[in-house]
């Protein structure tokens, strides 16, 4: 969330990037009046704990000089603000309270550079990478080569499990258990500390990292306990340092985690979202920066950058886009995506986000590094490496033949016994 000192002394820059979102000025303005009855609240506590110390002092000369009559009308006058006192402290608390439930739905402050549009077709392009193929052939979208080759058993994970589970299968598996290794050999070779986080969270951690209201829907509930399964890694890492205090010597902090993802992916999706493009269960190498908050654009790039070099090493098509002020969320302040191209589906579909979230998850989660003049908020950033089924999906389309084989990229073929294309489940 906004620091709160942006809503007292810079709240026409808020209000200016609501008018760029094209959303109401209406928490704004809620979180400046609740902040203003908490203050007051304060303001009014303070004064009686004044008056109560006054009295005290009062009573102790009254009672050096023998004075009863004095010490009595001092009492009289003091003998319900213990009690007012305590009931200004509550209010302020339920002020507090109220204004920061409010503060978390006020949207980070977007970037100059992001471009204003309404939805997602308003995107800018960035840069485009790869060659685009051109099949002599009509290429076959992802379900299909999976049908054909029996990499994927849908029907029997829909029998246990539900629609949107798969089993992964033969050379399929092995070319996602390849991907798992080289991604993260990839990220570790630039600096980067592996971590396999834990896969649940509670409610309290969660609500720093991401918007609940927004993304609670898509989250899966661990009842009775009060856990949610995590969406991503970035969730767990970005949280791990919360409620504590980061030496300036420890920044940059990179990280590359590893680990199962869980959504529930609600809502009517498309044909080229069937198959292991949209599911309920992934696995994705996520890279982690919490950083000094002079150097996180640099750094925002460093992961742009990172992505790019992964993606171009597995040889495929796809282009990178600038998200603009209608397709972005409430985290980020900008956002880069990935998109491959995917000739089976005839479109460029999403793989890889890439966000600076600037101080918004560290002021949720109070997560802070030391300085002179007292302590200070980071700066987080996250992006995709790759989620592994959406890569799986790339290569697949991209990398078929008129045989209906696949090749295997050429990186990873020492993850995979050097053979050269994925055999079929006969």
């Amino acid at each position: 969330m906004l620091d709160i000192s942006m809503f007292r002394n810079n709240s026409d820059d808020i209000r200016t990037d609501h008018d760029k979102r094209k959303i109401p000025h209406d928490n704004i303005n809620e979180v400046i009046q609740l902040d203003n009855e908490w203050r007051k609240v304060r303001y009014d506590a303070d004064i009686l704990r004044k008056e109560k110390n006054t009295a005290a002092r009062e009573i102790g000369e009254a009672k050096k000089s023998g004075n009863s009559e004095a010490i009595n009308e001092v009492i009289r006058k003091v003998s319900n603000i213990g009690s007012e006192i305590e009931k200004l402290v509550l209010l302020a608390d339920e002020c507090l309270s109220k204004r920061d439930i409010v503060r978390m739905k006020v949207p980070n402050l977007l970037h100059p550079s992001v471009p204003v549009g309404e939805d997602d077709q308003k995107n800018t392009l960035h840069s485009i990478h790869g060659k685009k193929i051109e099949f002599n052939f009509q290429a076959k979208n992802h379900n299909e080569m999976l049908e054909e080759n029996g990499w994927v058993d849908l029907a029997r994970a829909a029998k246990i499990s539900g629609s949107r589970f798969y089993f992964l299968k033969g050379d399929l598996a092995r070319l996602e258990m390849a991907l798992q290794v080289y991604c993260s050999n990839f990220l570790i070779n630039r600096e980067y500390v592996l971590v396999q986080p834990p896969l649940m969270m509670n409610k309290k951690a969660y609500e720093g990292v991401t918007d609940l209201s927004d993304f609670e829907t898509v989250m899966y509930g661990i009842e009775p306990d009060k856990y949610y399964l995590i969406a991503t890694s970035e969730h767990p890492l970005t949280a791990m340092r919360m409620d504590e205090i980061i030496e300036p010597s420890e920044l940059p902090i990179k990280l590359v985690g590893i680990s199962q993802c869980f959504r529930r992916e609600v809502g009517a999706h498309g044909l080229s979202d069937r198959g292991i493009w949209r599911v309920h269960q992934f696995t994705k190498i996520e890279q982690v920066i919490i950083c000094h908050p002079d150097e996180s654009w640099k750094h925002h790039e460093d992961l742009l950058k990172n992505a790019i070099d992964l993606w171009d090493s597995l040889e495929l098509h796809y282009r990178v886009v600038n998200i603009c002020t209608g397709d972005m969320g409430t985290v980020a302040s900008k956002k880069y995506d990935l998109e491959a191209w995917l000739p089976g589906a005839g479109e460029y579909k999403e793989v890889v986000s890439c966000s600076n979230c600037t101080d918004y998850q560290a002021n949720r989660l109070r997560m802070r590094y030391r300085t002179s003049d007292g302590n200070s908020a980071v700066h987080t950033l996250n992006s995709t490496a790759v989620a592994t089924s959406r890569a799986l999906v790339a290569i697949i389309e991209q990398y078929q033949n008129k045989e209906g084989k696949v090749r295997i990229p050429d990186v990873l073929r020492s993850l995979m016994n050097n053979q050269q294309f994925l055999e079929p489940i006969q």
